[in-house]
C-alpha cells in the first residue's frame, strides 16, 4: 500500500481541478434548473430543481432520479454557483449553511483532498488509508509560504504560526480536536513532524558559524528534535488502547508546548496531561483493549524479565477483561522494542525502565487478588495470599501488613481509631481503586520525566508553539461526570474560538473602515459556562458536587435534588421530562442537548483510597514506589467514604495534614490555566472529523459528519459568519466579474477601484444591508454573490444567444452568395458545351483541328520560345548575382561601420573599467573603516548584553518572589477551608450543648418539685447533717476550681495584650522594608534611565557612522537599496503596530479576566456572611451574659477615670500637633505642585520650539513606544497587586469575623461556668434548707447527690471543650498575624506601584502632546520628502511589477516546455497503443482466415455429403423399383422376402444415419457462417472505433500545437510590450532627476529654518539656568519635610507608650475585680458554715447579690469606656496611616520633580549635541559641490536614511548596521563582477571582431569568386553569339547554295562533335546529325532532277 501510495502523485491529493469547475456547461445547468438542497435521509441533502411554489411548500424535482416531492419552504437551503465547487475555504461560500458546508466537504474527500478551511478552522477528514502528502518534499513545499498561497494542509496551518511565532514574537497554539478515531494523534505528530524539520537547531548549526561562547560541541546532532519525536511512542504505549472505533485511541488529553528561541531553534518542550482513562487499567468493554503497555509486555519480554517482573499468560490476568486481542498490522512485541528503544533515547535509565515495568505488572497482579465471603459474617477473607506475595514482593511491601490494611484497615472515629473490616465488596473496590491510582501515578510520574528530558537546555526559550490534543464533544445515549468535564472544556475552547473570530472580524472590519454593530460572540456560550463552573449565587454543577461531598449522608440523589432546587430555572437546565427517564438532568451546550446520569458521581469526584495501603506504599523499600506514593497525605481515606455509604459512626469529612482536593477542583484548576495560556496565544483551529464507522476508505455517513460538525464547532462559526458580512471581493475581480450586469454605469478612461465600485453598486440597485464598501474590497452578506451570479449567468446566456442569431445569420448568407455563384457557373458551362455540340460535326473544324499539330512552324516556334526561355533564366540569374554582390558591398560597409563603433564602445569601456577600479580602491578603505567601526559596535552590544542579562536576573527574582506569595495565597486558601471544617464540628457541638441544656433546665424543674417535698420532710434530715458537711467541702473545692479558671482568663488577656505589641512591632518593621522597596525602586528607575541616555548615545554614534558610510555611495544601484530598506522599515514598523494592538487585546483580556475572579471572590464572600448569620445570633446572647459578669468590675474602674481623661487630654493636644504638622506639608505640597506647574509650561513652551528640528520626532517615538510597553507592564502590574490586595482584605475580613465568632463562643462558655457556680450555690442553699428534714428522705437525698455528681462531671466536659476552643483560638491568631504579615507587604507594593503610575501617566500625556506638536510642525517639512518617496516606490513597483510579469513569463515559458514534454510522451504513448490495436487487428485478420479456410472445408465436406446423399437416394429409387419388379414378380419373391426386409431395414437405418450427420454438418456450417460474420461486424467497428480514435488524437495533438504556437506567439508580444514599459522607466527616472533639483530648493529652506532654531535654544538655555535654581530651592523644602515627618514619628511613639501604660493600668484593674470575686466567696463560705442563722444569712446573701449585680454594671461601663479607648486608638492609628501615605506621596511628588529635572537636562544636552552635528553637516553639505547630480543624489540619499534611522527600533539597529556591511560587501563583488562582465565582453568583442574580419574575408572570397564566374560566362556567352553566327551564316550559304543547285559542302572545322557551355546546360551538334540532314537535302535535290 505505501509503495503504491508513494508512487502516486501527491498534488493530486492537495491541489484541486480548475477545468473542471469552470465549466461553462455545468454554469448553464446551475441557472437554467434553480438548483437548491432539500433534506434527505440517506444523503443528508440532495440537490433538486424548483418547478412550482403552493404557498409555504415548493414542488421541487430531484436531480438524480427525476422524481417530484413536495417540500417545505423553511427546509430548501440554497445552491452555491458551481465557480465555488470544491473550494478550498468554506468561507468563502456565498450560501453558507448546513448542505453546501457538507456537499464541499463531500465533494473535497471524494476527489482525495482530505483537508479544507472553514474561516479559522481546518477541517480534516480521516481518509483511513495512507497519502502520499507527508514526504519530506511536501514539507520544503510548504516551507516559508503564506497559508493562502497553498493548498490546505496541516503542513500549512503549522507553518503559519511558526512565522507567525518568528515575526509577531507572539506565542502560537494549535488545537486539535474531533471524536475517537478523527485523527487528532495524526495530525498532532505530523505538526511535531513539520516543526522538528523545519526548526532543528543542528540544522541551523550546519548553516551559520559557531558563536565562540560554545566550545563544546555537541554529541548527537538534532538529539533534542529526537527526543521530542520519540516522546510520541512513549506516551501512545503507556496512554493509548484499542477502542471500537479506533485501534490507536489516545486516552487522555495533552497539551505539547514546544519552545523555541530568538532565531526560531527547538530549545526544549513540555507536555501536560488532562484527564488519563485510569478505569481502563481495571475494565474493557468488548472488543476493546487496555493500554497497550501490558500487551507489549506480555508479548515483547524475554524469558529472565518474565522471571524478574512475575509475568504470566495473557488469560491468567483479571484485568485484561477480553484476553488477547491482536491489533491487525501491529506486531505488540515489535511494538515493545521500539518503546524500549524510545525510553533509551529519551535517556531512561535502565533501573527507571525496570521499576516502571514493574509497578505495570503490579498492576495487573492487583487484579489477581481474590476475596471470599465468610460463612457466619460480611466479612471478606483472603483464602490464599500467594498473588498478595507476588504483588508485595515487586512493590516492595510486608505481605502480612498488606493483607491486614486490605481487609481489616484502621479507620478514625472522633480521636480514636478502629479497626473495621470490610465486606467482600468494599476489599474489591479498595483494590481496583489502588490499582488505577498506581497507574495514574505511573504515567504522571512518566510524563513528569519525558519533560525533565525534554527541558535540559540552557537556551533561554523565547517564545513557544502550544499543540492541544483534547477529545471533542462527545454526546451518548447517557452520559457520565467524564463527559461532563470533556464537554465542559469544550465548551471553554469554543468560546476561545468566537472570541477571537470577533476579534479577527473586528480588526477586518476596522482595518476596511466598516461601520459595523460589534457582538461579541464569546458571550453566546457564557451562561452554559456559567452553569458548570458558577461557585456561588446560585452554585454551579461542579460547586455544588463539591459542596455535597463535604457532607457524610450525601448521595447522588440529594445531589441532583439539589441541582435541580438551585438551578432549575436556568435557561441552559433542563430536568428530565418523565419519571421513567434514565437521565437524572439535562444541559442545553452549543453543540446539542445532552443528558447525564449522575450515578457515582460523589465517588468519582472524590476518588477515594485506602489510605492504610497508600501509607505502606509510601514506606515501600522500593524507592521508586515510594516516589510514586509520596503525597499520600492529600488523598481521600475510605472513613470518609464509609461516611457517605453508612452513617454509623458519622464521621464528618476530613483531611490529613494537606488539603482534601476534588477531581472538578483540580480539572478546573488545569483548565483555567491551559485556558489562561490559550488566550495569551495566537490560536490554530484543526477539527478532526470521522468519515463513517467502518474505518472504510472513501466512504462519508452524512448524518455522522453533519453532527460532528455540529460539536466541532464549524457550524457554530458559520454562524457567527452569517452575522456579518462573510464575502469579501477585491474591487478590481468585483468590477471585472460583474461589470457585464452595468454596462453603460462607467464612464470610459481610466477610474479609481472604489469609485468604479460604488457606480456599479448604485447601477444594481442593492440594499444598503446587504453590503458594504472598504478601503480595497467590497464586503457582502451571505447569498447575494449567488444573486449576483444568477443575474450575470442570464446576462451572458443573453448575449451568447443573440452572438449565435448573428453568426448564423452570416452563414446563411455566405452558403446563399455560394450558390448564385454556382448556378452563374453553371449557365456558363451549358452555353459553351452547347457551342461544343454545334461545332463537333462542322467539317472545317474536323481539319483545323487534325492539321494545326502537323504545321512544322509551330515546332520552330515551340523551339525558338525554349531557346528564349533559357536566355531569360540566364539572365534572371545574372540579375540575381548582381543584387546579391551589391549586397555584399553594403553589408560589408555596415560592418565597417558598427567594427568603428565596437572600437569606439571599447574605448569607452577601458575607461569605465579604470574607474571601476579607482571605485574598487575607495571601497577597499571604507569598508576596512567600517569593520573597525563594526568591531567597537560589537564590543558595545556585548556589554548592553551583559546589563540585559543582569535586569533578567533582577527580573526573575521579583518573578520569584510573586510566586512565593501566590504559594503562601494558595496556603491561605487551604486554611481557610480547614476553618470551614473546623465550623462545621464546632456547629455539631454547639447542638449537642443547647441539647444538654435542655435537660439540665427538665432536672431543674424536677428538682423544685422535689424540694417541696424535703420541705414537708425537714425532720428526718437532722441525722445526716455530717453527710451534709461532706459535700459543702466538696463544694469548697469546687469555688476554687473556678477561681483558677478566672486567673487562666486573666493570663490569656496579658497574652493577648503581648500579641498586640508584637503585631505593632512588626508593623513598623514592615514600614521600613516599604521604604528600603522605595530605594531599590528609585535606584533601577535611575538605572533604567542610565540605559536610556547610553541607548541615545549609541543611536547618536550608529547615526554617525551610517552617514560617513552612505557619503560615499554614488552611483543609482545605492539609491534602489536604500529605497528597499525604507519599505522593509515600514513593514517593521507596521509589524511593531501590530504586536501593540496585540499586547493591548491581551492587556484587555487580562482585564476581563481580573474582573470575572474579583466577582467570584464576591460570590465567595457573600456565602461566608449567609453561613457567619447563625453564629452571630448565637455570639448575641453569649454576649447579654458576658454583661452581667463585667458589672461586678465596675466599682474598680471610676478609680481610673480620672487617669484616662488625662490621656485623652495628652492624645487631643498630639492630635492638635499632628494636625498643625499635616496642614504645613499639604500648603508645602501646594507650592510644590505651583512650581511644578510652572516647569511643566516652561518645559511646553521649551519643547514647542525644539519642535522644530526634525531628529527630536524619531527621539520621542521611540521613548513613547518604550513608555506605552512600561505602562502596559505597570498597569498589568497594577492590576495584578490590586486584585491581591482585594483578595487579601477579604480574607482578612474574613479571619477577623471567624476570630470574633471564637472569642465570642469562648465568652459564652464562661458565662455558663459561672452560672453553674451560681447553680451550685443554689444547691447549696438547698441542701442547708434541707438539714432540717426528716430522716425518711435520705433515699431522696442520695439521688440528689449522684445528680449533682452527673453535673460536675458534665462542667468537666465542657471545660474540656474549653480548652480545645483555646487551642482553636491560638491557631486563628498565627494565621491572622501571618495574613496581616502579608496585607501589609502588598500595601507596600501597592503604594509604590501606583507612584511609579502616577508618575509614568504624567509622563506619557506630556509625550503624547510633545508627539502631537510635532507631528503637525513635521507634517509640513516632510511633504517634500513624501513626494520623493513616493515617486521612488511607485517606479519600484512598476519595476518589481515588471520583474514579476517577466518571472510570470518564463514560468509560463517553462509550463508549456514541460506540456510539450508530455504532449511528446502522450503522443508516444499514442504510438504505441496505436501498434498495439494494428497487432491486435493483424491477429483478428489472421484468425478471420484461418475461420474462413475452416468454412471453405467444411463447405466442401458439405457439398460431398449432399453429393452421396443425392447417390444414396438414387440407389434408394432403384432398390425400390426392383422391389416393385419383385413383388410383381411373385414366383421368385417367396424366396428372398426375409432377405429384402432385411436389407431395406439396414438401408433405412442407413440412410438416418446419413440424414443426421447431414443435420450436424448443416448446423456447424450455419454455426461457422454466423462467427464469420460476427467476426466481420467486429472488424469493421474495431477498425471504425480505430480511425475515429486516430483522427480524436491528430485533431486533439493539432489543437494543441496550435495553443502552443498562439502563446509563443503571446509571449513575444508580451516580451514587447516589457521593452516599451523598460522605455518608459527611462523616461520615469529623467524626471526623477528633475524632481531632484527641486528638492534642493526645499533643503535651502531647511537650513534657513535651522539657523532660526539654534537662536531659540539659546534663549532655552538661559530659561534652565533658571529652572535650576527653583530645583534647589524644592530639594531644601523636601529636606524640612524629611525633618517634619521625623518628629511625628517621634510623637507616635510616644502616643504609643502612653497607650501601653494604659494597658498596664486596665490589668491593675483586673486584679482588683479578681480582689472582690475572693471576698465574694469567702463570704459563700461563711453562709455555708452558719446553719442556724438561717434567715440572716439569706438577708446577707440578697444584699451582697445587689453589690454583685452593682459590681457588673460597673464593669459594663468600664468595658464600654475601653471601646471608646480602643476606637480612639484606632482612629489615631488611621490618622498616622493617612499621614505616612501623604509622605510617601510627598516623596514620591519630590522623586518626579527630580526625574523632570534630570530629563530636561537630558533634552538640553542631546539638543546641543544635535546642533553640533548639524553644524557640522551643514558645513561638510556646503564644502561639497552640490553643482553635479551625484552630490544632490548624495545629499537626498543621506536624509532618506535619516528618517529610516528615526524610524527603527533601538533592537533593530545592530541589525541594519550588518545589512549595511552586508550590502557593501555586496557592492565590492557586484563591483568585481561587473569588472568580469566588462572583461567578458571585452573577450566577447574581440572574438566578435574576429569572426567580422573572418565573416569580412570570406565575403570578399566570394566576390572574386563571383566576379571571376561572371567573367567566364561572359566569355561563354560570347563564345554562344559567335558560334551562333556562324551557324547562321551556314545555314543561309547552304539555303543560298539549295537554291542555286550547287553541291553542298561542310568545312572540316565542323567535324567531330561541338559544346556549348552555358552555366552547365551544353548545346551538342554530332557529325551523324549533319551527315543525316545532308542526305535529306541531297535526296531533296535529286528529286526533281530525275
Amino acid at each position: 500500500m505505501a509503495q503504491r501510495s508513494g508512487q502516486e502523485d501527491p498534488e493530486r491529493y492537495l491541489f484541486v481541478d480548475r477545468a473542471v469547475i469552470y465549466n461553462p456547461a455545468t454554469q448553464a445547468d446551475w441557472t437554467a434548473k434553480k438548483l437548491v438542497w432539500i433534506p434527505s435521509e440517506r444523503h443528508g441533502f440532495e440537490a433538486a430543481s424548483i418547478k412550482e411554489e403552493k404557498g409555504d411548500e415548493v414542488l421541487v424535482e430531484l436531480a438524480e432520479n427525476g422524481k417530484k416531492a413536495l417540500v417545505n419552504k423553511d427546509d430548501i437551503q440554497k445552491m452555491n454557483p458551481p465557480k465555488f465547487s470544491k473550494v478550498e475555504d468554506m468561507a468563502e461560500l456565498t450560501c453558507l449553511n448546513e448542505a453546501s458546508v457538507l456537499h464541499n466537504l463531500k465533494d473535497r474527500y471524494y476527489s482525495g483532498l482530505i483537508y479544507t478551511y472553514s474561516g479559522l478552522f481546518c477541517v480534516v477528514i480521516n481518509p483511513y488509508k495512507n497519502l502520499p502528502i507527508y514526504s519530506e518534499n511536501i514539507i520544503e513545499m510548504y516551507r516559508g509560504k503564506k497559508r493562502h498561497e497553498m493548498p490546505p494542509h496541516i503542513y500549512a496551518i503549522s507553518e503559519s504560526a511558526y512565522r507567525c511565532m518568528l515575526q509577531d514574537r507572539e506565542d502560537q497554539s494549535i488545537l486539535c480536536t474531533g471524536e475517537s478515531g478523527a485523527g487528532k494523534t495524526e495530525n498532532t505528530k505530523k505538526v511535531i513532524q513539520y516543526l522538528a524539520h523545519v526548526a532543528s537547531s543542528h540544522k541551523g548549526r550546519k548553516d551559520h558559524n559557531i558563536p565562540p561562547e560554545s566550545p563544546k560541541p555537541v554529541k548527537h546532532q538534532g538529539e533534542l528534535e529526537r527526543q521530542l519525536l520519540q516522546a510520541n511512542p512513549i506516551l501512545e504505549s503507556f496512554g493509548n488502547a484499542k477502542t471500537v472505533k479506533n485501534d490507536n485511541s489516545s486516552r487522555f488529553g495533552k497539551f505539547i508546548r514546544i519552545n523555541f528561541d530568538v532565531t526560531g531553534y527547538i530549545v526544549g518542550a513540555n507536555i501536560e496531561t488532562y484527564l488519563l482513562e485510569k478505569s481502563r487499567a481495571v475494565r474493557q468493554a468488548k472488543d476493546e483493549r487496555t493500554f497497550h503497555i501490558f500487551y507489549q509486555l506480555l508479548a515483547g519480554a524475554g524469558e529472565h524479565l518474565k522471571s524478574d517482573l512475575l509475568l504470566e499468560g495473557f488469560n491468567n490476568y483479571r484485568f485484561l477483561s477480553n484476553g488477547y486481542i491482536p491489533i491487525p498490522g501491529q506486531q505488540d512485541k515489535d511494538n515493545f522494542q521500539e518503546t524500549m528503544e524510545a525510553m533509551h533515547i529519551m535517556g531512561f535509565s535502565h533501573d527507571e525502565i525496570l521499576s516502571m515495568l514493574k509497578v505495570v505488572s503490579s498492576v495487573l497482579q492487583f487484579g489477581n487478588i481474590s476475596f471470599k465471603k465468610e460463612r457466619n459474617t460480611d466479612q471478606a477473607s483472603m483464602p490464599e495470599n500467594t498473588v498478595a506475595q507476588k504483588l508485595c514482593h515487586l512493590l516492595g511491601m510486608n505481605v502480612m501488613e498488606f493483607t491486614r490494611a486490605i481487609l481489616t484497615p484502621r479507620i478514625k472515629v472522633g480521636r480514636d481509631y478502629v479497626q473495621k473490616a470490610q465486606t467482600k465488596e468494599q476489599a474489591d473496590f479498595a483494590v481496583e481503586a489502588l490499582a488505577k491510582a498506581t497507574y495514574e501515578r505511573l504515567f504522571r510520574w512518566l510524563v513528569h520525566r519525558i519533560n525533565k528530558a525534554l527541558d535540559r537546555t540552557k537556551r533561554q526559550g523565547a517564545s513557544f508553539i502550544g499543540i492541544l490534543d483534547i477529545a471533542g464533544f462527545e454526546i451518548f445515549e447517557l452520559n457520565s461526570f467524564e463527559q461532563l468535564c470533556i464537554n465542559y472544556t469544550n465548551e471553554k475552547l469554543q468560546q476561545l474560538f468566537n472570541h477571537t473570530m470577533f476579534i479577527l472580524e473586528q480588526e477586518e472590519y476596522q482595518r476596511e473602515g466598516i461601520e459595523w454593530n460589534f457582538i461579541d460572540f464569546g458571550l453566546d456560550l457564557q451562561p452554559c459556562i456559567d452553569l458548570i463552573e458558577r461557585p456561588a449565587n446560585p452554585p454551579g454543577v461542579l460547586a455544588l458536587l463539591d459542596e455535597e461531598c463535604w457532607f457524610p449522608k450525601a448521595t447522588d440523589k440529594t445531589f441532583v435534588e439539589k441541582l435541580v432546587q438551585e438551578q432549575g430555572t436556568h435557561s441552559k437546565f433542563q430536568k428530565p421530562r418523565q419519571l421513567k427517564d434514565k437521565a437524572d438532568f439535562c444541559i442545553i451546550h452549543y453543540a446539542g442537548k445532552v443528558d447525564y446520569k449522575a450515578d457515582e458521581w460523589l465517588m468519582k469526584n472524590m476518588d477515594p483510597l485506602n489510605d492504610n495501603v497508600a501509607t505502606l506504599l509510601h514506606q515501600s523499600s522500593d524507592k521508586f514506589v515510594a516516589e510514586l506514593w509520596k503525597d499520600v497525605d492529600r488523598i481521600v481515606g475510605l472513613d470518609q467514604v464509609t461516611g457517605i455509604t453508612e452513617t454509623a459512626f458519622g464521621s464528618a469529612y476530613k483531611t490529613k495534614k494537606g488539603m482534601f482536593r476534588t477531581v472538578g477542583q483540580l480539572y478546573k484548576e488545569s483548565l483555567t490555566k491551559l485556558m489562561a495560556t490559550l488566550r495569551n496565544t495566537n490560536p490554530n483551529f484543526v477539527r478532526c472529523i470521522i468519515p463513517n464507522h467502518e474505518k472504510r476508505a472513501g466512504k462519508l455517513d452524512p448524518h455522522l459528519v453533519l453532527d460532528q460538525l455540529r460539536c466541532n464547532g464549524v457550524l457554530e462559526g458559520i454562524r457567527i459568519c452569517r452575522q456579518g458580512f462573510p464575502n469579501r471581493i477585491v474591487f478590481q475581480e468585483f468590477r471585472q466579474r460583474y461589470e457585464i450586469l452595468t454596462p453603460n454605469a462607467i464612464p470610459k478612461g481610466f477610474m479609481d477601484g472604489k469609485q468604479a465600485c460604488e457606480r456599479m453598486i448604485r447601477a444594481l440597485e442593492l440594499d444598503p444591508n446587504l453590503y458594504r464598501i472598504g478601503q480595497s474590497k467590497i464586503f457582502f452578506r451571505a447569498g447575494v454573490l449567488a444573486h449576483l451570479e444568477e443575474e450575470r449567468d442570464l446576462k451572458i446566456t443573453d448575449i451568447i444567444i443573440f452572438f449565435q442569431a448573428v453568426c448564423r445569420g452570416y452563414l446563411a448568407r455566405k452558403a446563399f452568395a455560394k450558390k448564385q455563384q454556382q448556378l452563374s457557373a453553371l449557365k456558363i458551362l451549358q452555353r459553351n458545351c452547347a457551342a461544343y455540340l454545334k461545332l463537333r460535326h462542322w467539317q472545317w473544324w474536323r481539319v483545323f483541328t487534325k492539321v494545326k499539330p502537323l504545321l512544322q512552324v509551330t515546332r520552330q516556334e515551340e523551339e525558338l520560345q525554349a531557346k528564349d526561355e533559357e536566355l531569360m533564366k540566364v539572365k534572371e540569374k545574372q540579375t540575381k548575382v548582381e543584387a546579391e554582390l551589391e549586397e555584399m558591398e553594403r553589408k560589408h560597409q555596415q560592418l565597417l561601420e558598427e567594427k568603428n563603433i565596437l572600437a569606439e564602445q571599447l574605448q569607452a569601456e577601458t575607461e569605465l573599467f579604470a574607474e571601476a577600479e579607482e571605485m574598487r580602491a575607495r571601497l577597499a578603505a571604507k569598508k576596512q573603516e567600517l569593520e573597525e567601526i563594526l568591531h567597537d559596535l560589537e564590543s558595545r552590544v556585548e556589554e548592553e548584553e551583559e546589563r540585559n542579562q543582569i535586569l533578567q536576573n533582577e527580573k526573575k527574582k521579583m518573578q520569584g518572589h510573586i510566586q512565593d506569595l501566590e504559594e503562601q495565597l494558595d496556603e491561605e486558601e487551604g486554611a481557610r477551608q480547614k476553618l470551614q471544617l473546623e465550623k462545621v464540628t464546632a456547629e455539631a457541638k454547639i447542638k449537642k450543648m443547647e441539647e444538654e441544656i435542655l435537660l439540665l433546665e427538665d432536672q431543674n424543674s424536677k428538682f423544685v418539685k422535689e424540694k417541696k417535698l424535703m420541705e414537708d420532710r425537714i425532720a428526718e434530715c437532722t441525722s445526716q447533717l455530717a453527710e451534709e458537711e461532706e459535700k459543702a467541702k466538696n463544694l469548697a473545692k469546687l469555688k476554687n476550681k473556678q477561681e483558677m479558671m478566672i486567673t487562666d482568663l486573666e493570663e490569656r488577656l496579658k497574652k493577648e495584650e503581648k500579641t498586640r505589641q508584637e503585631l505593632e512591632k512588626a508593623k513598623r518593621k514592615l514600614d521600613g522594608e516599604t521604604t528600603d522597596l522605595q530605594d531599590q525602586i528609585a535606584e533601577l528607575q535611575a538605572q533604567i534611565e542610565e540605559l536610556k541616555i547610553q541607548l541615545a548615545k549609541k543611536e547618536e554614534e550608529l547615526q554617525a557612522a551610517l552617514a560617513r558610510g552612505d557619503e560615499e555611495a554614488v552611483q543609482k544601484n545605492n539609491a534602489l537599496k536604500v529605497i528597499r530598506e525604507l519599505q522593509a522599515q515600514i513593514a517593521e514598523l507596521q509589524e511593531d503596530l501590530e504586536s501593540e494592538k496585540a499586547s493591548r487585546n491581551k492587556a484587555e483580556k487580562q482585564k476581563r479576566d481580573l474582573s470575572e475572579e474579583l466577582e467570584a471572590l464576591k460570590t465567595e464572600l457573600e456565602d461566608t456572611l449567609d453561613t457567619t448569620a447563625a453564629q452571630q445570633e448565637l455570639r448575641t446572647k453569649r454576649e447579654q451574659e458576658v454583661a452581667e459578669l463585667k458589672k461586678a468590675i465596675e466599682e474598680e474602674t471610676k478609680n481610673h477615670e480620672a487617669q484616662i481623661q488625662e490621656i485623652r487630654q495628652r492624645h487631643a493636644t498630639a492630635l492638635e500637633e499632628l494636625s498643625e504638622q499635616l496642614e504645613q506639608a499639604k500648603r508645602f505640597k501646594a507650592n510644590l505642585e505651583k512650581n511644578k506647574q510652572g516647569l511643566e509650561s516652561d518645559n511646553k513652551e521649551l519643547a514647542c520650539e525644539v519642535k522644530v528640528l526634525q531628529q527630536v520626532k524619531a527621539e520621542s517615538e521611540h521613548k513613547r513606544k518604550k513608555l506605552d510597553a512600561q505602562v502596559q507592564e505597570l498597569t498589568a502590574k497594577v492590576t495584578e497587586g490590586e486584585r491581591l490586595r482585594v483578595e487579601l482584605a477579604e480574607k482578612a475580613n474574613k479571619l477577623q469575623n471567624e476570630l470574633d465568632n471564637v472569642s465570642s463562643l469562648l465568652e459564652e462558655a464562661e458565662k455558663k461556668g459561672i452560672k453553674f457556680a451560681k447553680d451550685a450555690a443554689s444547691l447549696e442553699s438547698q441542701l442547708q434548707d434541707t438539714q432540717e428534714l426528716l430522716q425518711e428522705e435520705t433515699r431522696q437525698k442520695l439521688n440528689l447527690s449522684s445528680r449533682i455528681r452527673q453535673l460536675e462531671e458534665e462542667k468537666n466536659n465542657l471545660q474540656e471543650q474549653q480548652e480545645e476552643e483555646e487551642e482553636a483560638r491560638k491557631n486563628l491568631e498565627k494565621q491572622m498575624l501571618a495574613l496581616q504579615l502579608q496585607l501589609a507587604d502588598a500595601k507596600k507594593k501597592v503604594d509604590d506601584d501606583l507612584g511609579t503610575i502616577e508618575g509614568l501617566e504624567e509622563n506619557k500625556k506630556k509625550l503624547l502632546k510633545d508627539m502631537e506638536s510635532l507631528s503637525q510642525r513635521l507634517e509640513e517639512k516632510a511633504m517634500a520628502f513624501d513626494k520623493l518617496e513616493k515617486t521612488k516606490n511607485r517606479l519600484q513597483q512598476e519595476l518589481d511589477d515588471l520583474m514579476v510579469d517577466l518571472d510570470h513569463q518564463r514560468q509560463i515559458v517553462s509550463n508549456l516546455e514541460k506540456k510539450q514534454k508530455k504532449f511528446d510522451q502522450m503522443l508516444a504513448e499514442e504510438k504505441n497503443i496505436s501498434a498495439r490495436y494494428a497487432e491486435e487487428r493483424d491477429r483478428a485478420e489472421a484468425e478471420a482466415r484461418e475461420k474462413e479456410t475452416k468454412a471453405l472445408s467444411l463447405a466442401r465436406a458439405l457439398e460431398e455429403a449432399l453429393e452421396a446423399k443425392e447417390e444414396f437416394e438414387r440407389q434408394n429409387k432403384q432398390l425400390r423399383t426392383d422391389m416393385e419388379d419383385l413383388m410383381s414378380s411373385k414366383d421368385d419373391v417367396g424366396k428372398n422376402v426375409h432377405e429384402l426386409e432385411k436389407s431395406k431395414r439396414t438401408l433405412e437405418q442407413q440412410v438416418e444415419e446419413m440424414r443426421t450427420q447431414l443435420e450436424e454438418l448443416e448446423d456447424e456450417l450455419q454455426a461457422t457462417e454466423d462467427a464469420k460474420l460476427r467476426l466481420e461486424v467486429n472488424m469493421q467497428a474495431m477498425k471504425a472505433q480505430f480511425e475515429r480514435d486516430l483522427q480524436a488524437r491528430d485533431e486533439q495533438n493539432e489543437e494543441k500545437k496550435r495553443m502552443l504556437v498562439k502563446q509563443v506567439r503571446e509571449l513575444e508580444a508580451e516580451l514587447e510590450d516589457e521593452r516599451k514599459q523598460r522605455a518608459l522607466a527611462g523616461a520615469a527616472k529623467k524626471k526623477m532627476e528633475m524632481d531632484l533639483k527641486d528638492l534642493e530648493g526645499q533643503i535651502e529652506a531647511a537650513n534657513k529654518a535651522r539657523d532660526e532654531a539654534i537662536k531659540q535654544l539659546r534663549k532655552l538655555q538661559a530659561q534652565m539656568k533658571d529652572y535650576q535654581r527653583e530645583l534647589e530651592e524644592a530639594r531644601a523644602s523636601r529636606d524640612e519635610i524629611f525633618a517634619q515627618s521625623k518628629e511625628s514619628e517621634k510623637k507616635l511613639k510616644g502616643l504609643e507608650a502612653e497607650i501601653l501604660q494604659l494597658q498596664e493600668e486596665f490589668a491593675a484593674s483586673e486584679r482588683a475585680r479578681r480582689h472582690a470575686e475572693q471576698e465574694r466567696d469567702e463570704l459563700a463560705d461563711e453562709i455555708a458554715n452558719s446553719a442556724s442563722g438561717k434567715s440572716v444569712l439569706l438577708d446577707e446573701k440578697r444584699r451582697l447579690e445587689a453589690r454583685i449585680a452593682q459590681l457588673e454594671e460597673e464593669l459594663e461601663e468600664e468595658q464600654s469606656n475601653m471601646e471608646l479607648l480602643n476606637e480612639r486608638f484606632r482612629k489615631t492609628t488611621l490618622q498616622v496611616d493617612t499621614l505616612n501615605s501623604e509622605l510617601a506621596g510627598e516623596r514620591s511628588a519630590a522623586q518626579k520633580s527630580e526625574n523632570a529635572r534630570q530629563q530636561l537636562e537630558r533634552q538640553n544636552k542631546e539638543l546641543k549635541a544635535k546642533l553640533q552635528e548639524l553644524e557640522g553637516s551643514v558645513k561638510s553639505k556646503f564644502k561639497a559641490t552640490i553643482s553635479t547630480l551625484e552630490a544632490k543624489i548624495v545629499q537626498l540619499e543621506e536624509q532618506l536614511e535619516q528618517e529610516a534611522k528615526e524610524r527603527a527600533a533601538a533592537n533593530k539597529l545592530v541589525r541594519r548596521t550588518e545589512k549595511k556591511l552586508k550590502e557593501v560587501f555586496m557592492q565590492v563583488e557586484d563591483e568585481r563582477r561587473h569588472a568580469d562582465q566588462y572583461k567578458e565582453q571585452m573577450e566577447k568583442a574581440n572574438a566578435r571582431m574576429k569572426q567580422l574580419k573572418r565573416q569580412l574575408e570570406e565575403a570578399e572570397e566570394e566576390a572574386t569568386r563571383a566576379n571571376a564566374s561572371r567573367r567566364k560566362l561572359q566569355r561563354e556567352l560570347d563564345d554562344a553569339t559567335e558560334a551562333n553566327e556562324g551557324l547562321s551564316r551556314e545555314v543561309s550559304t547552304l539555303k543560298n547554295r539549295l537554291r542555286r543547285g550547287g553541291p553542298i559542302t561542310f568545312s572540316s572545322s565542323r567535324s567531330g562533335r561541338r559544346q556549348l557551355h552555358i552555366e552547365g546546360a551544353s548545346l551538342e551538334l554530332s557529325d551523324d546529325d549533319a551527315e543525316s540532314k545532308g542526305s535529306d537535302v541531297n535526296e531533296a535535290q535529286a528529286a526533281p532532277a530525275e
